[in-house]
């Protein structure tokens, strides 16, 4: 017999900020509605912003808890500062600061979880209202050379060799993916528990896949929920030579993380052909990822903000090494011809991934 309604479920809204000052008040004003029927405790971390992101938390979350890390010490340092600080709680929202949540979004997410689901995530839509690409297999060496020679968003869209899911179908129910971009995850206080913090090695890109993955090893699934909708407007990793860089990098850093040398030298190879087929199409992103896949010490240096300021983005020619691999791929690129008769290289520029 019901003797009650049921208490809502308590849940921290962990946003990391830096330089977030002009994303703040439409946040805020977003998680009125989107956080409904949830006990919400807001938290946010920052990672030493020097614009008015502390002033602007101030004036629109005057109540919001505030974690200042003391440095740009990366997402998922922010994200672990944040949750350290929210304290005990039923489940942990992850946000980044240019996430619009919409009416109902939390309240759907929670009622995703389940012992054995232990990461929930919403459907994604643009500034535009156009839905972003944001299930994603596990990286895996034939996804990466899928990617490489077909595209991600073709390959994506026409079997499971893709590791960003493109089919629009595929995003029309509930269903559980490998991982999912990391701007707005709900993460179940059993699943935090059992997997720990984020790994605050990757600094930014990837810890998501990583934590995501490790969640998996410990019996916790990351399910997709249509009902819970959000807007993301999106940074710019895909237009960043600096972030894009760092992204493919870390790629390449949680792979080898988790697989042998010999599929990690193949995994590293295809994602050369990659970015050096997308440099021959006068990528700028694509180059400067390039030029650190090349240099093993780059791979192998601590990430951060000095990480970042050391990527090579000047529009010079390439090394006699970069070179030789140039020459590599115009022989293959020639040889791999497109299901339209074009090189696979040419082909229209896929969804990136973004900037959290």
């Amino acid at each position: 017999m019901d003797t009650g309604a049921q208490p809502m479920p308590r849940v921290a809204v962990c946003v990391v900020t830096f330089n977030s000052a002009p994303l703040i008040e439409e946040l805020v004003a977003s998680l009125i509605e989107g956080t409904a029927g949830a006990e919400c405790t807001l938290v946010f971390a920052d990672n030493a912003s020097s614009d008015e992101t502390l002033a602007v938390v101030a004036r629109h979350a005057p109540s919001a808890r505030v974690v200042q890390t003391g440095s740009n010490r990366g997402y998922a340092a922010g994200v672990n500062a944040a949750v350290r600080a929210a304290g005990p709680q039923d489940a942990y929202l992850v946000l980044n600061p240019d996430v619009r949540l919409e009416p109902g979004c939390l309240r759907a997410l929670f009622d995703t979880l389940s012992p054995d689901v232990g990461i929930a995530v919403p459907r994604l839509n643009d500034a535009n209202g156009r839905l972003i690409w944001s299930m994603r297999r596990e990286p895996s060496v034939s996804r990466v050379w899928a990617d490489a020679l077909i595209g991600a968003e073709r390959i994506g869209a026409r079997s499971g060799l893709g590791e960003m899911v493109t089919d629009p179908h595929l995003y029309l129910s509930a269903r559980r993916t490998d991982w999912a971009e990391g701007s707005t995850q709900l993460v179940s206080a059993a699943c935090w528990e059992q997997c720990g913090e984020w790994d605050e090695s990757f600094f930014l890109y990837s810890e998501e896949t990583d934590f995501a993955l490790r969640a998996r090893d410990h019996g916790f699934a990351t399910r997709f929920e249509p009902a819970a909708v959000a807007t993301h407007l999106e940074g710019g990793s895909a237009d960043s030579p600096r972030q894009w860089s760092l992204l493919v990098a870390n790629r390449v850093r949680l792979f080898a993380r988790r697989h042998g040398r010999l599929a990690t030298a193949a995994f590293w190879s295809g994602t050369v052909l990659r970015e050096a087929s997308r440099t021959l199409l006068g990528r700028a992103t694509s180059r400067a990822a390039l030029r650190d896949l090349l240099r093993r010490a780059r791979l192998q240096e601590r990430r951060g903000p000095e990480w970042l300021a050391g990527v090579d983005v000047s529009d010079g020619v390439l090394g006699r090494r970069q070179r030789a691999m140039r020459r590599t791929v115009v022989a293959s690129a020639r040889r791999i011809r497109g299901a339209d008769g074009q090189d696979a290289a040419a082909q229209p520029r896929e969804q990136e991934e973004h900037a959290r």
